[in-house]
């Protein structure tokens, strides 16, 4: 294949353009990058040759090789891994598929432009753009790679401008050779940061690298006196050069120290660079187990969540290893689904390296760690909850919709989470606009207060704006808030806390045990006997709309308000499922009627000249739209409703 030249995609350009005109300070972490690479690339090979020796090829003994060049200005990593054939250097080099980059260009506007310190550290690694990172310290980069199992080889060549090269080459050996052709001030005994340096180099690998589990080489140069027969230096002898091959890294992986010998920072250097983040994470759990399963588990809480959480492209698992070698990268059956978002990796000589996925589900000693990891999980969460309340905030702000939705989807699967979640959760309280738990609830509930009373709305103000609130406020009864589409669906599956049911405000009757709410209730039926040919010519007239239409026992100063009947799916619940393209589950709407507002005594009014009389159809109509608006909810018809709103004004 001739040579041809090759456009980059139009992220990759901007990215490219950042990288060759150094906007970072610390360069050094590109050589952490492209070993991390490397790093893959035999893990790859390693992982494919257990089902296919040939792969290797005869060679497996593992490394990644360092060669610095003064004289020629260049730094050249080389590995034995799985390499790249040509559809995938063209993706994987010409093109950025990971859906981060744009993300990464945003994250570097917004922080240039909070005129904020950009690190590399932080940022490079989160979005997995760590090959263009070797455009900081490179004129030019030369890559030089063959496909284990493949017999072309090819080589890509590119100045960071907007193109690249790639034609077919001569590569004895499966693998990935890159060439960083130095640039000014990136090389030499005089430069700032010298790339061609062993010593430098030896100390990067030692601070970014001394975990990666296979060895990292480089040749270094000998003096020495020739020795005699003993083995004894000869005195008088002049000294001789000889070049020894030195392993720089210490290859042990960082779960397998004890939790003692590691610094904070270790841990979360090795955090961001596992796992392309680029903030400190929230918690750690280091455990190791023995007895009836054995395993190491490094987990992590990243410290914000990922914006894709809670959508399909989102990736949950934890990476898995059997002693120290990696067997697949993102188990999901080790954890439960509201967990999706820790990172980690376990380690355990009982499981298998060539597990497939489908024995993997049925693996008891998985299924026992997973415990194990959860109640683990839970049970520092619960620690924090109780001891560092501002902390546990924190995590919820970030993670508790997941807690939320683990409570309903375990419900939904057979897997019953509520003992395990109900006190982790928390809602906005109406009192006080602060968090707080369902135990703390239930602990300051009034005396006779026989149900914890909930309502849904956009956020607290919308709530606080219900007309449904007024009577509960007067009354001084506390209202859980509850902001997310997911919660009412948590406290159905809780269905009760400490004995006390869940009752919506917009649900059915309030059911309040004292005197005064019952003598209002008792007069509202005796109002309802005296208006029944008024509340049923309503009922009539909205058939489709509601189910029914009477005189509330929950409105204070509001006209109206919409409610839902006891049994089956809330108003807030319709809409979810809507949301959801889910448009069968409706509820059953109940229009409710102040029967001591003024538009109460006007609505008795026009119905005298009887119920087809065009003035009482529009009040029934205009009612039931102002009912929907105070949900939340756009009228059917939204231009009629305003035109009748702005008839009746000029009226």
């Amino acid at each position: 294949m001739a040579k041809k030249m090759f456009e980059f995609q139009a992220e990759t350009k901007q990215l490219l353009d950042l990288m060759v005109h150094s906007i970072y300070t610390n360069h050094e972490i590109f050589l952490r990058e492209l070993i991390s690479n490397a790093s893959d690339a035999i893990d790859k090979l390693h992982y494919q040759s257990l089902t296919n020796r040939e792969l290797l090829e005869g060679d497996t003994n593992f490394e990644i090789h360092l060669t610095p060049d003064e004289a020629a200005h260049t730094l050249t990593i080389s590995d034995n891994g799985i390499g790249m054939n040509r559809d995938e250097i063209i993706q994987d080099l010409g093109t950025i598929a990971k859906s981060g980059t744009k993300a990464f260009l945003e994250k570097l506007k917004e922080t240039k432009e909070a005129d904020e310190k950009v690190t590399d550290k932080d940022m490079i690694g989160q979005f997995g753009v760590g090959f263009y990172s070797a455009f900081m310290v490179a004129d030019s980069v030369t890559v030089v790679t063959r496909k284990a199992g493949e017999t072309k080889a090819y080589q890509w060549e590119s100045a960071g401008d907007g193109q690249y090269s790639l034609e077919e080459c001569e590569k004895p050996k499966h693998g990935t050779t890159i060439v960083l052709h130095l640039g000014t001030g990136f090389y030499g005994s005089d430069a700032e940061e010298n790339y061609t340096d062993k010593n430098s180099l030896e100390g990067l690998v030692k601070k970014y690298s001394d975990y990666i589990r296979y060895p990292i080489t480089m040749e270094f140069t000998v003096k020495e006196k020739p020795k005699d027969k003993d083995g004894k230096p000869i005195e008088d002898a002049k000294e001789e050069e000889r070049v020894e091959t030195r392993t720089l890294n210490s290859m042990q992986p960082l779960w397998t120290r004890t939790k003692s010998d590691i610094k904070p920072e270790e841990y979360k250097e090795f955090f961001q660079h596992q796992f392309f983040e680029w903030e400190d994470p929230m918690e750690i759990f280091h455990t190791r187990v023995e007895g009836n399963v054995e395993y190491t588990a490094l987990l992590f809480i990243p410290g914000s969540a990922p914006f894709n959480l809670y959508y399909s492209d989102y990736e949950p698992g934890i990476q898995l290893y059997s002693r120290h070698v990696f067997i697949m990268d993102k188990c999901k059956d080790l954890l439960p689904d509201y967990l999706r978002f820790v990172k980690g990796l376990v380690d355990s000589p009982d499981l298998s390296l060539n597990i497939s996925r489908e024995l993997l589900q049925q693996s008891r000693e998985l299924k026992l760690m997973g415990r194990n990891l959860e109640k683990n999980i839970l049970k520092t969460l619960t620690r924090k909850l109780d001891k560092d309340r501002d902390a546990y905030e924190k995590f919820w702000a970030e993670y508790g919709k997941s807690l939320k939705i683990g409570i309903y989807s375990g419900m939904m699967s057979g897997e019953n989470n509520v003992e395990k979640l109900k006190d982790l959760i928390l809602f906005t309280s109406s009192k006080d606009g602060k968090l707080c738990t369902l135990k703390e609830y239930a602990g300051r509930m009034k005396e006779g207060q026989k149900k914890i009373y909930y309502a849904t709305g956009k956020d607290k103000a919308a709530i606080d704006g219900l007309p449904q609130m007024e009577l509960l406020r007067d009354k001084d009864i506390e209202v859980l808030c509850m902001t997310d589409p997911v919660d009412e669906f948590a406290v159905e599956a809780i269905r009760e806390y400490d004995g006390k049911q869940f009752h919506s405000i917009s649900r059915g009757d309030l059911d309040l045990d004292d005197d005064a709410f019952k003598e209002e209730k008792k007069k509202n039926e005796d109002l309802t006997k005296n208006n029944e040919g008024l509340l049923n010519d309503m009922k009539e007239f909205l058939d489709g709309k509601v189910v029914d239409v009477r005189l509330s026992n929950r409105l204070k100063t509001g006209a109206v308000c919409l409610v839902s009947d006891a049994a089956g799916p809330s108003l807030s619940m319709e809409q979810a499922f809507a949301a959801a393209n889910n448009p069968m589950l409706k509820a059953r709407r109940i229009l409710e009627i102040n029967p001591h507002h003024a538009l109460f005594e006007r609505l008795q009014h026009v119905h005298e000249t009887g119920k087809d009389a065009p003035e009482f159809k529009d009040y029934c109509k205009l009612m039931y739209d102002q009912a929907l608006l105070l949900e939340g909810i756009m009228p059917d018809d939204p231009v009629t409703f305003a035109n009748k709103v702005a008839e009746m004004m000029a009226k």
